[in-house]
């Protein structure tokens, strides 16, 4: 029976690509991917030789009913992303809501996710929190942070390099200077760090270091009154 595989990959060490996600990609007639030049690479590696479609945020939307209607004939396809888990501030909703529609199964596979190591590695309660994924980069941005800065759960953002240092500055100024946080880099590679402290202090520390690798920013959700 034909079907989707969702398919989380590695975020950096290749050994964190599940037996059953191997297995899964060596069985499809099709992976779907963000950059083919970046999955053939990773395929390759695990001897995994099956045809590569481009599926990326510019064209999700004008080609996700066309690919579900291939599944729906009778195709097994996989989707991937560069790295960690496709929907999670990657492609994938849109296609997996079209198959959900022709009631196509979709078969998603636990795997490597950014977010979860530096949730549980922040130091800051993670038994309740709210992932935010990247802040809008103009419009909203600050109605956005305005509205978290009440939030009482540990909220989770991703970020570039370049851009860390004024989301750090942003925080700052709608929150406060004195609420915790931890911020994690190149997770699960050779250079992993992760910086805890308040804003004030990360803020100092990246200001005099330098900044490589995608980012999890942690923040410590607003204390309540006693």
């Amino acid at each position: 029976m034909s079907k989707l595989f969702i398919i989380p990959t590695p975020i950096g060490n290749l050994g964190d690509i599940t037996i059953r996600a191997i297995e899964a990609l060596k069985s499809v007639d099709l992976i779907l991917c963000e950059d083919t030049r970046t999955s053939g690479k990773l395929l390759k590696h695990f001897e995994i030789s099956k045809p590569l479609s481009s599926f990326h945020q510019h064209n999700e939307h004008k080609i996700a009913e066309s690919i579900a209607a291939r599944i729906e004939a009778g195709e097994t396809m996989a989707l991937i992303s560069d790295a960690g888990t496709p929907a999670i501030s990657d492609p994938a909703f849109l296609l997996v809501r079209e198959c959900a529609k022709r009631a196509i199964i979709v078969e998603t596979l636990p795997g490597a996710t950014a977010f979860v190591p530096a949730l549980v590695n922040s130091a800051l309660p993670c038994d309740k929190f709210v992932f935010e994924g990247f802040l809008p980069h103009k419009k909203g941005r600050q109605t956005r942070l305005l509205f978290l800065a009440e939030e009482q759960r540990t909220i989770v953002f991703y970020e570039s390099p370049h851009r860390l240092l004024k989301t750090l500055n942003q925080i700052k100024e709608f929150f406060n200077e004195d609420r915790m946080i931890s911020v994690s880099r190149e997770l699960t590679k050779i250079h992993e760090e992760t910086i805890r402290g308040t804003l004030t202090e990360v803020i100092e520390y990246y200001e005099n270091n330098t900044l490589k690798g995608e980012i999890v920013i942690v923040v410590e959700g607003k204390k309540t009154k006693k």
